[in-house]
């Protein structure tokens, strides 16, 4: 008998036809015989109401608070789910984080999974039951309720399918897997049959929202296979795996973009050693995430040092970093929010010369101009005006992707 883990996203469960509609696709998958475990994010929209209230009681919540409130959303979910398929005649029982021990760090909205305990779902299954998990949430060491941040229903699915020992999982979304430039941006994007772990944790991170990144970053460790596909219809998706055959001219794979940026520039920062990583510390220590670091070379023993970090984690950042710019000395920190990173990505980047020449050319004769600029082995990333991203993402697609003639 086949274990098979599923995972629907909030658009798939954001109704009470599209809830029956997921129930009577996973009764048809235990009338086949095959064991069952099914994650379940909130109803579509249902987190944002949450938070929202949390914010008009407060501009910046109580992090533990935060979490305790907006886990119910799952909560919701699972129960539905599960009256949903007892009206079917299929068995099945709800769990949330805490029942089945999803076990995580203290860093709340923003958790990571430590380790799952199965038992509980074993025996479910054993018994013949569904199990219906709440995505996204989890236990800290001292019994408080855990979220795992957005996206974090994914990393609920892998790390739980990784922990049955699972053949695959299955992720059901709104989109039909993985595309070459997101399809609402780029008309001419196309899905993508296969998508390598390296290739899709760059994706994650750089604004790809098919995936959350940790939930790759598990799949990679366990080498566990995921595919990626609509909850709507039937056709594949995109899977996700440790390698694949590669065409020798495919040297982009596809071009993301991630608009959830802010920029801060610190001016006029000593120019001594340790001075700019007091900044960062400051950030790590409150849970906050830094990306696309540069530090100018400044005169007089001072430089210029800029960052960027979500949107979402702009309110508690820049407190931060100001008292941390008047205890160095430094002029009064800048934020840019109209910014956004735009980014090309392939395994083919290693063994071709030009790719960020390429680039930067393409965007400047559409007259975009480039903030700053990071760089790893498979990826090239501009942090540009948030303005031009849309007539970025398609020159630079039509110029990588649609001239080279990849299929995917």
């Amino acid at each position: 008998m086949a274990l098979v883990v599923h995972k629907f996203g909030g658009s798939s469960v954001g109704s009470v036809e599209r809830i029956q509609a997921v129930a009577r696709r996973c009764a048809a998958v235990r009338a086949a015989g095959e064991e069952l475990v099914v994650v379940v994010s909130a109803m579509k929209g249902e987190t944002d109401r949450l938070l929202a209230l949390a914010r008009a009681l407060a501009p910046v919540p109580d992090r533990r608070e935060q979490d305790v409130l907006a886990a119910t959303g799952e909560q919701v979910s699972v129960a539905l789910l599960a009256i949903a398929l007892r009206q079917l005649g299929c068995d099945a029982r709800s769990f949330l984080g805490h029942q089945i021990r999803i076990r995580t760090d203290s860093a709340f909205t923003t958790a990571r999974i430590r380790d799952v305990d199965a038992t509980e779902i074993r025996a479910a299954l054993a018994a013949g039951t569904v199990a219906v998990v709440a995505g996204f949430q989890g236990i800290d060491p001292a019994g408080n309720i855990t979220t795992l941040g957005r996206g974090g229903s994914d990393t609920t699915a892998v790390a739980i399918a990784a922990a049955l020992g699972a053949g695959a999982c299955e992720i059901y979304t709104d989109v039909d897997g993985v595309y070459t430039a997101d399809p609402n941006v780029c008309p001419a994007a196309r899905k993508l049959e296969r998508v390598s772990y390296e290739e899709m944790l760059e994706l994650a991170s750089l604004g790809a929202k098919v995936l959350q990144i940790r939930s790759v970053a598990i799949a990679a460790k366990y080498r566990l296979p995921v595919h990626t596909r609509s909850s709507f219809n039937d056709r594949p998706g995109t899977w996700l795996v440790e390698n694949y055959p590669m065409m020798e001219d495919v040297v982009v794979l596809a071009v993301a973009h991630d608009l959830n940026q802010a920029q801060f520039l610190v001016p006029d920062v000593p120019d001594r050693p340790g001075v700019a990583a007091s900044i960062f510390v400051a950030l790590a220590e409150h849970d906050i995430n830094v990306d696309v670091i540069i530090q100018g070379v400044g005169a007089d023993g001072l430089n210029d040092v800029s960052f960027t970090v979500t949107r979402e984690e702009l309110a508690r950042a820049r407190p931060l970093v100001e008292d941390v710019a008047r205890q160095l000395g430094a002029r009064a920190p800048i934020v840019r929010e109209e910014v956004a990173k735009v980014s090309v990505v392939g395994q083919g980047m290693r063994h071709h010369a030009g790719v960020a020449a390429k680039m930067f050319s393409t965007l400047a004769k559409g007259g975009i101009n480039i903030l700053s600029i990071t760089t790893s082995e498979i990826k090239v990333s501009c942090l540009i005006g948030a303005k031009d991203v849309e007539q970025a993402v398609r020159t630079l697609h039509a110029a990588f992707i649609e001239e080279a003639g990849t299929d995917g």
